[in-house]
């Protein structure tokens, strides 16, 4: 942000991967962050200060997607290499893989680690899928080597797909600009979100208690949906290229932060300085743009706020972390525009 919080904002760096990254994730306690990137191998980090934990050998291409179970013992990781992997969080060591027949652009855990979703890529012949597979983590000989479920509908590339609350729905974005809601029971379409992106979706979360999902698009534009309505909330227009968006998980800071920038064909020295590689804070009660922080001189590829509400993360194309821990006049702007809207001081 601006001013004197730009000033307060002393990220912590983290320059452990040597390519551009593609995705950053917090665990449910906010104690670890997973980072995972195209130089093939995932790693895990001490949040707090940025000190490398482990890194997970095994991928033979770019790794696009990671996901922490509930509790922190098991990893799920996507590539290039068509790949499917999980990991011991502790020891480092793949305990099974799953295999595709293109790259897998998604993976996630189901609440209660009985079930997970891949997505498939739509290249070499394939078409965009999701699969659902059986989980048994107890006894992985029990695990099905084929999918449960196949979900085809989208017309273009899905680059994400998650869990809905208490595993009733799959939620998908895709390059075809639609946001649609499966039943993960049964693969039928219960929802879709079209005429609303004009272009590709390049990133979909959930709000922390999964009552909104905020979207990035190549339209320039972030925007906010009610998640068990589909409903538009709010829409920013950010006036470059988005990649990532995320929403603070504080009541109390109703905040989207948003980034990205050229692309890595585009970049030059005079837009870095231009800076488009900033990430922008917005507020969805107020309807305005709080401020920015910079950092970055390479697009910004990915975004996750901690669960704490106290600090988020960057990803960037010129492979470094940016763990960022948020001043106190972060905390109080809200609350000094709610006093300022009923006519009373802020101290």
């Amino acid at each position: 942000m601006p001013g004197a919080s730009h000033n307060a904002v002393r990220p912590i760096i983290i320059q452990g991967h040597t390519r551009p990254l593609t995705m950053v994730k917090y665990n449910r306690e906010g104690d670890l962050l997973f980072t995972c990137a195209k130089d093939h191998t995932p790693s895990v980090w001490y949040a707090d200060n940025g000190e490398r934990i482990g890194t997970y050998e095994g991928h033979n291409g770019t790794v696009w997607c990671i996901d922490v179970n509930f509790d922190s013992t098991r990893l799920l990781t996507g590539g290039a290499d068509n790949m499917c992997k999980l990991w011991n969080v502790e020891t480092g060591q793949c305990l099974n893989t799953w295999k595709h027949t293109a790259p897998v652009r998604d993976a996630r855990f189901a609440m209660g680690d009985k079930r997970f979703l891949t997505v498939l890529d739509n290249i070499m012949g394939n078409i965009a899928t999701i699969f659902v597979w059986e989980l048994d983590l107890k006894d992985l000989a029990n695990t099905p080597d084929c999918p449960t479920l196949t979900i085809t509908g989208h017309t273009n590339k899905v680059l994400r797909a998650l869990w809905g609350p208490i595993n009733r729905s799959i939620f998908s974005a895709s390059d075809d600009t639609t946001i649609r809601v499966w039943s993960p029971e049964t693969g039928e379409q219960k929802g879709i979100v079209e005429g609303v992106h004009t272009k590709r979706i390049t990133d979909m979360q959930f709000s922390w208690d999964m009552t909104l999902i905020v979207t990035s698009c190549a339209d320039h534009y972030v925007r906010l949906f009610e998640a068990s309505s589909l409903t538009l909330l709010k829409m920013f227009n950010t006036e470059r290229n988005i990649n990532s968006a995320a929403v603070s998980p504080l009541a109390s800071c109703p905040y989207i932060i948003a980034a990205g920038g050229q692309d890595a064909m585009s970049v030059t020295t005079t837009a870095a300085k231009q800076g488009n590689f900033h990430t922008s804070f917005y507020d969805h009660v107020f309807d305005d743009e709080l401020g920015f922080l910079q950092g970055h001189f390479g697009p910004v590829n990915t975004l996750a706020f901690a669960p704490h509400g106290r600090a988020y993360t960057s990803g960037g194309e010129e492979g470094y972390v940016r763990i960022h821990n948020l001043p106190q006049e972060y905390f109080d702007s809200f609350n000094r525009k709610v006093a300022q809207a009923n006519g009373k001081d802020w101290p």
